[in-house]
């Protein structure tokens, strides 16, 4: 059975994922911590909550901003 791909921009870049993936599936699949980034999906800031139902279509972009502690 053949896959069906997407191609979205991950920060500026080229990614091709399967139309099923989610966005939660595609960052862990990218080894993210969750409750650790923030994301915005076609220039909307994503939720936590919406990290499952967010699917992607063709071209989409995705910024993902990682969060780093310190003091």
């Amino acid at each position: 059975m053949n896959k069906i791909y997407n191609t979205i921009f991950i920060n500026g870049q080229a990614f091709n994922c399967c139309i099923d993936m989610s966005l939660k599936d595609l960052l862990s699949y990218l080894e993210f911590e969750l409750n650790a980034i923030v994301v915005e999906y076609n220039n909307r800031i994503i939720n936590f909550t919406e990290f499952e139902r967010t699917f992607f279509k063709s071209q989409d972009k995705i910024e993902i901003i990682t969060i780093v502690g310190g003091g």
